[in-house]
């Protein structure tokens, strides 16, 4: 922690290191979530300052972390007595630190904590929304949650949602304008760590004992519950498709891994018919460890009416665990059903029962959603993905903030994108009716790439490909399906004209890393998922070096290298270059022997072992 005698220059800690101060509601969330992420960006050259409300594992968060943390209360419920002190005690902490980046987590933390970073006038503002309360309450309830919601993200300089789901219904219910509030990649706050969850891991002995110390024969069926235990989980819903399970199977027991709340509570005989039951248990509160739980049990059960994005739902999936959750925004994102799990109605008794009881007649059928159900959370949201996503978004508005770079940049891009469009009609035209006559419709090739941040977009092109199928009505290799035409708009360029639009829409630059296929970015190094801090690029860095004759690894350096280095200058001196290329007929790098393009990019070990 930092002294008072201590020099701290605007915005930077000791070293030259970037300042983040993090402000959230609960210890808990603070200490689940945001551990690993504090270490990971301290390597990374950020500075952590940890805000949230005083508590046990506050304390445990100080000791294990090792940065500055502070303790401000701040209630769940709207309590203005309290909210005041609380927005002037965060207001003195961000003027005392001066951090380049506030963000806030959690509805009151980012509603108390965007107030006070505007007062500071701090200039990179994020608010994480996790979920949405509002969703569950009916009249002036929902008013008054909507506005506070609506009031921290106009705060705000960037918003962020955990799920695409979530972000969807922030835009319908009209709490922040749809270009302001974005998901990074594919969601989550703080992703899983596979190596941790993981059941090839874990102890055998595990499950027995977990069993064992909850008093739940070896032999039992296990289904579970984790998260806690109030009305908005599902926990009525729960206890009355248990009383049909219980007696459908006798040897079943339930294990809860929570504990009750006073702020929207459990109806007292709900409760009070769980903890009467002998084959209902629960845990000791809050578990730290809870892999060996994961283990111990057949199938989990998230009854839930509403969710951000589920940690639970992610933690089963790396363990392997089959999972019923219900059909709400936040679990849609968590679970595809049918795959990985089932979802149900929310609110449905009977469509609990029945997707519970489905998964404990079908054992084989949960093993293998727990296999498909791994692989889809080691794809879309291990915590190296997700930690590299905030990692580049840190370092993009870091980026913005700095200098009027990114408006410049843009200005030349719609000024080049308009001018384009004008002076390339007749070439665009022609086109368009030679793909017509030669080929029919479509005319445009559309297909989703990753854009900036990992944010999927749909890239446009001139149609170079027949549809050509064999006998077995599967489409041909590209090799026999590109045409004598679709060569010749490839070899001169004029099958990338169209994507002018998509650099007038902002999802392209003129220049910038080439937009590659979405899926690509789950196999990213944290370093060359630095080339999606940027806006892909009509042309870049790595297309006036060699284009598709480079290596993936050096087509990355190249772009990465870009990243680091963009400006204005070499914005135009890549433009200059490329108009070279192209008007001085430089056909090279079009594609690698033996592909129409390049090979699929497989992994950096995967890359290895091809080379080899």
């Amino acid at each position: 922690m930092f002294s008072r005698g201590q020099p701290m220059d605007e915005n930077r800690g000791q070293a030259g290191r970037v300042r983040v101060l993090r402000i959230t509601t609960s210890p808990l969330a603070l200490w689940s979530f945001f551990r690993n992420m504090t270490r990971f960006l301290g390597e990374q050259g950020f500075e952590t300052v940890a805000v949230s409300s005083p508590g046990r594992k506050l304390d445990e968060f100080r000791a294990w972390a090792g940065v500055p943390v502070h303790a401000v209360g701040m209630k769940r419920q709207i309590s203005p007595l309290s909210d005041l002190p609380a927005v002037w005690r965060l207001w003195r902490l961000i003027r005392r630190y001066r951090p380049a980046i506030v963000h806030a987590h959690t509805p009151k933390a980012g509603l108390l904590g965007m107030i006070a970073a505007r007062l500071a006038l701090v200039k990179i503002r994020i608010y994480t929304i996790h979920g949405l309360p509002l969703m569950t309450r009916t009249g002036w309830q929902f008013h008054v949650l909507r506005l506070a919601e609506t009031l921290a993200c106009r705060l705000a300089t960037s918003v962020n949602c955990v799920s695409e789901s979530v972000r969807r219904v922030v835009v319908d219910l009209g709490i922040c304008p749809e270009p302001k509030v974005r998901t990074l990649g594919y969601g989550s706050c703080s992703g899983v760590n596979l190596n941790r969850f993981d059941p090839a891991a874990c102890d055998p002995a595990d499950r027995a004992r977990v069993r064992a110390q909850h008093g739940i024969p070896a032999d039992a069926l296990l289904l579970g519950f984790v998260g806690r235990l109030v009305r908005d989980k599902g926990i009525g819903e729960l206890a009355a498709a248990w009383q049909r399970l219980r007696e459908e199977f006798p040897n079943l027991h339930l294990l809860c891994c929570g504990e009750f709340e006073p702020q929207d509570p459990v109806p007292a005989e709900v409760r009070e018919r769980l903890q009467n039951d002998p084959r209902v248990h629960f845990t000791d509160g809050f578990v730290a460890d809870m892999p060996p739980v994961y283990a111990a049990l057949d199938v989990c059960v998230l009854p839930t009416y509403r969710e951000g994005l589920p940690t639970v739902a992610l933690e089963c999936a790396a363990m392997e665990v089959p999972l019923v959750a219900t059909r709400v925004p936040g679990c849609t994102d968590a679970v595809r059903d049918g795959v990985t799990g089932l979802l149900v109605e929310a609110h449905s008794v009977d469509a609990l029962w029945r997707a519970i009881a489905r998964l404990l007649h079908e054992p084989h059928l949960g093993k293998e959603m727990g296999r498909a159900a791994r692989e889809f959370v080691r794809v879309k949201f291990s915590e190296e993905i997700v930690l590299g996503n905030v990692l580049s978004e840190y370092r993009r508005l870091l980026g913005d903030s700095r200098s009027l770079g990114g408006f410049r940049k843009r200005l030349v891009d719609v000024c080049g994108a308009i001018a384009g469009l004008v002076v390339s009609a007749p070439l665009l035209a022609a086109a368009s009716i030679a793909i017509l006559l030669r080929m029919g419709r479509p005319v445009l090739f559309r297909q989703p790439r990753a854009g900036r941040g990992g944010q999927p977009f749909l890239l446009y092109k001139f149609r170079t490909m027949a549809d050509a199928i064999d006998s077995a009505g599967a489409l041909l290799p590209d090799s026999e399906r590109l045409t004598r035409l679709g060569r010749f708009l490839r070899r001169t360029s004029l099958d990338e004209l169209p994507q002018l639009w998509n650099v007038l829409k902002g999802e392209m630059s003129l220049v910038g890393p080439r937009p590659l296929f979405a899926k690509y970015v789950a196999r990213y190094t944290p370093e060359q998922r630095r080339r999606l801090e940027v806006s892909p690029g009509l042309t870049g860095w790595a297309q006036i070096h060699g284009r598709n004759e480079l290596t993936w690894e050096q087509k990355f350096e190249l772009d990465v290298w870009y990243v680091e280095n963009r400006s204005l200058a070499l914005d135009l001196r890549i433009l200059a270059a490329t108009l070279g290329k192209v008007l001085g007929r430089d056909r090279t790098g079009i594609s690698q022997p033996g592909h129409v393009t390049m090979p699929e990019y497989l992994g950096p070990q995967a890359q290895g072992d091809a080379a080899r």
